[in-house]
């Protein structure tokens, strides 16, 4: 493994004090996750101080850690002392971001950072490039500066997740990661707790363009209803390059035609003026429009879209965003259960029915929806929660299972039009009903904000599983 930070090579990124000499592998921020040979940063936060779990990290093979106090009882050595550890982790991230030779790319939006950064990831590896992409959704104010600071010497592309619930927070977060290319996947009614209106949210996710290097590249949703002012802001932060991608006849990365399948789609594509035919290995509407941007962005970053493009059909989705598992119920029957547990909204809702619409369940299998609250929706919440009801009836659901304050008022929405509903006040109470639901044949989507908390649903679901192959745990 390669040496990410000398001991020298940290204290002058941080202006920090290192008494020893050491070589770190890694980065870590967490205790319980820590590897050998990792930096070890104690951040102070609200709830937790990284300082208090030191002796653990050291002890589980961290080489040194990063501190803003000594630690009574801790080699000197190991220690590189600095002012405050959060403005240390910014710091390395600015060092790395400043050293590599790297393809920067930033991706945000309202719907499918994640994804779209995984597919990234995916296609450009399967390409035979060297990429270095955030973890899971570490796109905030720590996640980004930390995927910084983890960045190999030898990355060839660095795929960087963007994120952010308030005005500002995206400005600070691209001048650090100063993309190569930018792109905005789409603008949704989201975060809308700190947002008066849709342009609000696009004139925050615009904000990405601000970092963007010279003759950088913007890559645009051409059928957002925002397109326009997502434009004009990329025009205004001085993007040497604008692309868009989607249906729209003035996207050069253009849907000409796509077939929705249940279990992938089939795309026939014009990419700035090269006839595609593109089979893509996730379900959805969505995942179309995702593809499109991926192979938009990989081209305006000087990657093969030849042979990115093949790549997508062996996508797969992540877990809580839409990954697929048969479940096997105990005396042998099987149901399908889609995680799309990690985050929701309105947008993201709507994508999430319509491919729960297009599965097929087995003979006398049926589609159940396990829906809880989408959040920080501001004063429109109940309203767009009501919303919902006629994507869940146009998705042919049978069985509603809703949880969380606001979707009360889904399931009066519902009430004469799904044949069972049942809404509870959290998702803790839904545990039982999901799992008497699920039955042989059927198809069963978990989707809510993270703050909901729907993966205890979907974990009790798995554990349908355990009980199957051994009955025993079902009885204790």
């Amino acid at each position: 493994m390669s040496i990410l930070w000398t001991a020298a090579e940290a204290a002058q990124a941080t202006g920090g004090v290192a008494a020893g000499t050491w070589d770190a592998t890694g980065v870590s921020i967490d205790s319980r996750t820590v590897a050998a040979g990792d930096l070890f940063i104690a951040l102070q936060g609200p709830n937790a101080d990284g300082h208090d779990h030191v002796t653990g990290a050291l002890d589980k093979g961290a080489i040194a850690a990063l501190v803003h106090r000594p630690i009574t009882g801790i080699d000197p050595d190991r220690l590189l002392l600095v002012g405050d550890t959060m403005t240390a982790l910014e710091a390395l991230g600015h060092a790395s971001r400043a050293r590599t030779t790297a393809t920067v790319i930033g991706v945000t939006g309202s719907c499918g950072k994640t994804g779209t950064k995984a597919a990234l990831a995916h296609c450009l590896t399967v390409s035979g490039v060297r990429v270095h992409a955030s973890e899971k959704s570490y796109n905030n104010h720590w996640g980004v500066p930390l995927t910084l600071a983890r960045m190999p010497r030898e990355a060839e592309v660095a795929v960087l997740e963007i994120g952010m619930n308030h005005p500002g927070e995206i400005r600070a977060l691209t001048a650090m990661a100063r993309p190569d290319v930018a792109v905005i996947t789409t603008v949704e009614a989201a975060h809308l707790a700190a947002f008066r209106s849709l342009d609000e949210i696009a004139d925050a996710k615009a904000e990405i363009f601000e970092g963007l290097t010279p003759n950088g590249a913007a890559v645009l949703p051409a059928d957002n209803a925002c397109h326009g002012r997502l434009l004009a802001a990329a025009q205004a932060a001085g993007a040497g390059r604008i692309v868009s991608f989607g249906a729209a006849e003035t996207a050069q990365y253009r849907i000409i035609r796509a077939v929705l399948n249940a279990e992938a789609s089939c795309v026939e594509a014009d990419l700035a003026g090269r006839p595609a035919a593109i089979c893509i290995g996730i379900p959805g509407q969505h995942w179309v429009s995702n593809a499109m941007a991926v192979l938009a962005v990989i081209d305006m970053a000087g990657g093969d879209v030849g042979r990115a493009a093949p790549a997508l059909r062996s996508l797969e989705a992540v877990a809580g965003r839409g990954a697929r598992t048969t479940v096997t119920l105990p005396g042998g029957d099987t149901f399908l259960l889609v995680d799309d547990s990690y985050n929701a909204n309105p947008g993201s809702m709507r994508a999430a029915m319509s491919v729960l619409g297009a599965a097929e369940p087995t003979p006398g299998g049926r589609r159940i929806a396990i829906l809880g609250d989408m959040l920080e929706l501001g004063p429109t919440a109940t309203e767009l929660h009501r919303g919902l009801a006629d994507a869940v009836v146009a998705a042919g659901v049978d069985v509603a299972l809703l949880c969380g304050p606001e979707m009360a008022a889904l399931a009066e929405a519902l009430e004469g039009h799904v044949a069972t509903i049942v809404h509870q006040p959290a998702s803790d109470a839904l545990v039982p009903y999901a799992i008497e639901q699920a039955r042989r044949g059927d198809v069963v989507l978990v989707k809510g904000s993270l703050g909901s908390r729907m993966a205890p649903i979907v974990a009790a679901l798995r554990n349908l599983e355990a009980a199957a192959d051994n009955p025993r745990a079902a009885c204790g």
